[in-house]
């Protein structure tokens, strides 16, 4: 779930804190790191959770529909495709979603069910819906469009489901886009035939290790990092350059110096494109020139030494 580019996002945050607070210790700051990359996870779950969350209204508003003594038959009988959604049906019965849910001791919707009435009501009266609701032959590839629609253009980016996250865990913000691009693949990958597999939350351990190594490195290198920074901006003051701006280029130092398996290449591409999406406008050019000099300097001082062919 965590790639390599979402995990030096969250070391980038880590850093900035850490410049911010200035701890006695980097204890701290790494539990909070490590606390970032687990909570990732749990957004994931909250996400699942709210599909289990609004199939379950679904299943009570047909019920209480059927009982209601002045009705029309229409009203008595509304649609069964939502209840009837085979992925939906399936993501209820996991047994591996109950068990990550309960490992992390959280129950995500039960006490805020208006959000899951309103965006069931939404859903309900939408385009997708009515046009999902006139199909009559069941198909698990119609559930499945039909699913992915509602997710892509609803709930996503339903501004009342963003804030309500905001205000849990502010830092989820970062994560959404990933992790709504992880719920997308990970609803293809559901079947009526087969039980449904969690993804996990790194595919190599060996990444979370990345993570905390980067941080580490970065911070207790951070003046000798720091200090070849000087003299590579003569038209940039300090105060002028963006934290985030320096803090990407220490830790692209950082993977140039002390990490050898990491080609150069990968390093500076990874950081352009952090800058692009984090920074000021004018960042991934200003980093991409700095890391540049930086990188032909160590390399003319022999301090880069990469691991395997082509690495450089």
């Amino acid at each position: 779930m965590l790639t390599r580019r979402q995990l030096r996002i969250k070391v980038m945050q880590a850093v900035f804190a850490f410049q911010r607070q200035q701890p006695d210790e980097l204890k701290s700051l790494e539990t909070f790191l490590n606390t970032s990359m687990t909570q990732t996870y749990t957004l994931f779950l909250y996400m699942v959770q709210l599909l289990v969350k609004l199939h379950e209204h679904a299943v009570d508003k047909h019920e209480l529909a059927q009982n209601r003594h002045i009705a029309t038959d229409a009203e008595r009988n509304p649609s069964r495709h939502l209840i009837d959604n085979k992925i939906l049906l399936k993501l209820r019965e996991s047994q591996e979603l109950v068990d990550a849910l309960e490992k992390r001791k959280i129950d995500p919707w039960h006490l805020d069910s208006k959000y899951i009435h309103n965006l069931y009501d939404k859903i309900i009266s939408s385009k997708e819906f009515v046009l999902y609701a006139m199909e009559e032959e069941p198909s698990l590839k119609r559930d499945l469009k039909f699913l992915l629609n509602v997710y892509e253009n609803l709930i996503a980016p339903s501004d009342e489901i963003m804030d309500y996250l905001e205000d849990i865990n502010i830092t989820w913000m970062d994560d959404y886009p990933l992790v709504n691009s992880n719920i997308i693949m990970f609803l293809r990958k559901v079947k009526p035939s087969k039980d449904v597999k969690m993804p996990v939350l790194v595919k190599d351990q060996d990444d979370i290790k990345f993570a905390m190594d980067l941080f580490r490195k970065t911070i207790l290198n951070s003046e000798e990092l720091e200090g070849r920074i000087e003299g590579k901006t003569p038209n940039w003051d300090k105060e002028r350059i963006a934290p985030i701006d320096s803090i990407l280029i220490m830790m692209a130092q950082a993977e140039y110096l002390y990490f050898p398996s990491i080609p150069t290449k990968v390093t500076l591409n990874e950081y352009l494109e952090i800058a692009k999406d984090y920074s000021t406008p004018k960042s991934s050019t200003f980093v991409n020139g700095i890391l540049d000099r930086l990188l032909k300097e160590l390399t003319a001082q022999d301090l880069i030494n990469k691991v395997g062919r082509g690495l450089m």
